[in-house]
Parts: structure tokens; sequence; C-alpha cells
């Protein structure tokens, strides 16, 4: 799953904040552990206050402070290693109508919450009037937090590599070859560090942070897959929250987790595309020569028939090294229908320099080169470390051949093999099955055509919540909807409930 506005979006995310690596030893023991929660520790060090700093930067938010906070390794031996999470804080620009503190929880996994906060601070602030301070935190291995990295060659850390997209022919042998290749250099160097990203984690850390910073409950506002993060926390700590908002969710399956979360991609992605095949086949589009087609039910077709082309001989680009292929050509539409015009327009010129013989096509710079090793790291490991996936390869030939049958915008890459089908480490700890039991106090923000997380799966997390949730949906496309698509009635919908406490009575249906 993704975080903000498409996989751009989430290339800037995996980017984060530069910060020192931190090094850190520590001996054999996988870290996480079933009984890792510091309820059942009883006798786990509390976490230390945060040591607040100013860190505005330019173009920031006024008044942005950052803090360290330490937390254990290995949450079974909490008084043993400890690594670093880089924390940044806005307070509230009206102190007495503050009521707590609102926690941003990014996407992914990857995603930089102290990024997030930077970028939304801003909105929240007009939104929410004071009510909180807003708080967010880089994940282990992201960011200005604790890094580490599986030591991957440069060709395995693309997008369009990291991402399985078969052969042009529908084969995986390159994506099986891959796939034990990145597991077993993430087994050898990745250590200690990235045995830890997980989810159960990434819980643990945010109470590790509600008690640095003092409160009894936190509000958050999770995003993609921090959905996830936060309807676990929701789950494993019910008393400690306060007004919970999940925007943009996918199925929380247990047996599947993020597998099924990419599988769902294939049918997101034919949900999606007629918003942009409508858009490239506007007359309107004329006057900047972006319009492909003459009817929108023409551009389909053009696009499946390109990337075939393109698959049989791949057109030199300007990055050197990177040619546009039939798979960067597929991969940068999954970006751009994340997104919303502009990612539109972008597209649409890739589409018509890779068809102009006498063109040299300009790739979008998220699919136009390597990811850094870290961040590539964090994005396998987390969701291989949340669940055990398939171990055989032709279970994944199978489900391949079907899917590209099915949904050929996506030729088969959400069904196909990942690097935790070959992962030395077993999770350390079992998922959590969401269920109704606990206070009726989330509120989740859905667009009816979102590519990641579609909406036939965020239905699914709606039934596993029952009555302690009530669902805003946006007749509209694209990934993440509070304060991202211009929607009047959503954003209010989430203002009201975080705001002023004013959850809907019922699901709430907005047109767009």
């Amino acid at each position: 799953m993704t975080s903000y506005r498409g996989l751009k979006a989430q290339r800037l995310l995996l980017l984060g904040l530069s910060g020192a690596m931190v090094a850190v030893t520590v001996g054999a023991v996988a870290p996480g552990a079933r009984a890792a929660d510091e309820d059942r520790q009883g006798g786990a060090p509390t976490a230390p206050r945060l040591t607040w700093r100013s860190c505005e930067r330019a173009g920031g938010p006024a008044g942005q402070e950052c803090a360290d906070l330490p937390v254990p390794l290995d949450y079974r031996d909490p008084a043993g290693p400890q690594v670093t999470l880089a924390v940044t804080r806005v307070r509230s620009d009206r102190p007495a109508a503050r009521r707590g503190t609102l926690l941003v929880i990014p996407g992914g996994p990857g995603g930089s919450g102290v990024d997030r906060v930077v970028r939304t601070a801003g909105p929240l602030r007009q939104q929410l009037a004071g009510a909180y301070d807003l708080v967010g935190f880089d994940p282990r291995g992201v960011g200005g937090s604790a890094r580490a990295g599986c030591g991957l060659a440069a060709g395995d850390r693309e997008l369009v590599t990291l991402r399985s997209w078969p052969a042009a022919d529908g084969g995986i042998a390159e994506n099986i070859a891959r796939a034990r290749r990145i597991a077993a250099a993430c087994a050898r160097n990745g250590g200690p560090l990235v045995r830890s990203m997980s989810t159960a984690n990434e819980v643990r850390d945010i109470d590790r942070l509600r008690q640095a910073l003092g409160e009894r409950k936190l509000s958050a506002w999770g995003t993609s897959y921090g959905t996830y993060v936060a309807a676990v926390y929701a789950q494993t700590h019910p008393d400690r929250t306060d007004r919970w908002v999940l925007d943009s969710t996918g199925d929380p399956n247990p047996a599947r987790v993020a597998r099924g979360w990419l599988a769902n991609m294939a049918q997101g992605a034919d949900d999606r595309f007629p918003d942009f095949a409508a858009w490239a086949a506007d007359p309107a589009r004329a006057a900047d020569g972006l319009r492909l087609a003459q009817r929108a039910d023409q551009v389909r077709p053009l696009v499946l028939r390109l990337a075939a082309e393109l698959d049989r001989a791949p057109k030199p680009s300007n990055v050197p090294g990177a040619p546009l292929t039939g798979n960067r050509l597929r991969q940068a539409l999954q970006n751009a229908l994340y997104g919303d015009e502009s990612a539109f327009a972008g597209l649409a010129s890739l589409i018509k320099e890779a068809r102009d013989p006498a063109a040299t096509p300009r790739l979008p710079g998220d699919v136009a080169g390597p990811l850094p090793d870290p961040d590539a790291a964090v994005a396998v490991a987390t969701i291989c470390n949340d669940v055990e996936w398939p171990r055989d390869p032709e279970s994944y030939r199978r489900a391949v051949a079907v899917d590209r049958a099915r949904h050929p915008l996506t030729a088969g890459m959400p069904a196909n093999i990942t690097p935790c089908a070959f992962w030395k480490d077993r999770p350390a700890d079992p998922p959590v099955r969401i269920t109704d039991r606990g206070p009726a106090d989330i509120t989740m923000i859905q667009n009816l055509r979102d590519p990641a997380t579609p909406y036939f799966g965020t239905k699914k997390m709606r039934a596993a919540l029952g009555q302690r949730a009530r669902m805003v949906t946006v007749d509209h496309g694209g990934h993440g909807a509070y304060l991202a698509n211009g929607n009047a009635c959503g954003n209010r919908a989430v203002t009201a409930f975080l705001r002023d406490g004013r959850r809907p009575r019922q699901d709430v249906y907005c047109a767009g």
C-alpha cells in the first residue's frame, strides 16, 4: 500500500528526512516476540520524556520541533539495545482550544511521519482550529530514524523491479530469481534492525511514543498502510485511543495482510482507469496536445497496445540505461492513477512521446532509477515480517496467468512472487484480527475509485469494525481522501469528528 497521492508521493515519503546511520550491536535473537507488549512484560521501563529542539525549515510549519525517541530493538528485552526514532511536533496554535495530540501515521510501508506532518500541518491547522498538537515519527528504517539496508544491487531497487512485473510473455523466472536474491541479501546483510521492521513493532513504538508525550490517549489520522497500523493499535490498545481516522484502508484479512493488498491492486487499477480515459479523451485536452483519443473507450486499448509494443521494442528514454519498456509504462500508469489531473497530464505526455518516432520519452522520476537501499529494505522487510507468504513458485505462476487474463492493465504483477516467498525469518508475531470489540471512536474515509486500496477491500475493514466505526464514502478517484481531493463533504465530516467529536450517526456518501 502507499501513502498519500500516488507512488510518486510514496517515493518522496520513502526518501524522508536525511539522518545519520545508527549502529546497533545485538546478539542473534530475532527482535519482536509474541510476548513483547510492555503490558505483558510487567516491569518494562517506561519511555523517557522527549527533549524537544527547534527544527523549523524554509517552507515548513512555524514552530516545528524535533526530538529523538529511544525504543527497544527487541521488546522481549526492553532494557537491552535501543534504536532511535525521529519525532516531530507542531504545537497547537490555539492553546486554549487544545484537547490532545493527533498522531499522523504515514503509509508505505516506508513513509515518513515527520515529512507527512510537515506537508499537512498547514491544512490540518486550518481545519482543526488548534484542537491538537500534531505529531509524527519516522518508523524504524525510515528517514531520520535508525537505518539499515540489505545491500541490494541498484537494479533490484527500482520500483519496476521491487514490484514484480512479469516478462512480456508472462513468465516469472526472472522474478523468482530476483525474489530469492533480495531475500538472501536481507538475511545476510539486514541484521536485527531489518528483522525488527513490522507492524507489530510499529504499534509498540507508537505506544512508547504516547508514554513519552505524557498522553493517556492519542487521536490519530492514518493513511493507506498507516490505516492498518492504526487499526491494529486500536484493536490492541482500545483504552488508549481517542478519535481515530482511517483514510484509504485495505482489507484487514489477517491471513494475507500485504499479500491481499497487493492482489487487490489489479481490480483497483481497473476501477480507476476510466477516470483517466475520460480525461484523456476530453476535447479540452486538445488545447495542450494531450488528447489521446476521440472517445474514452479507445484509451484502454491504445495503452495496452503501446505497452505490448514496448515489450517487444523498448524505446530509449532521457535517462541513460533506463529505456521505456512496457513494464515501465505500466508502472507509470499505476503511479498516475493514484493522483489527480496533474498526474494524468504527466502520463499522457509520456504516452504521446512513446508513440512519436521522433521523440525521446521523458521518464517520471519515480520509475527512472533505484530507491536508496535502506528505503527498499524497509518496504520489503515490513510486509515479509508481518505474515508468512506461500513458498511454492508454481502457485505464483498459476496466479499470474489468471490475473493477466482478468486484469491486463496490471499484467499479473499484483499476483506475482515477492521476496517474502523466500524470507528466512518466520514472523515473530501473529497478525492481529480486527474486530468490533472496542470503543465506537473510529471514522473511515474512502474514495470510491482508489487504485491502491480499492473500495471492496475497504468495505471488509468496515464490516470487521462493525459499530465501532462509521464510513464516509467519497465519489472520487485516487488514493487519499481527507484534505486530498477537494471534496468539501468528506473533509467536513472528518473535521467535525476530529475537532468537535461529531461522528456521523450512520455511514455517509459524498457526491463527487
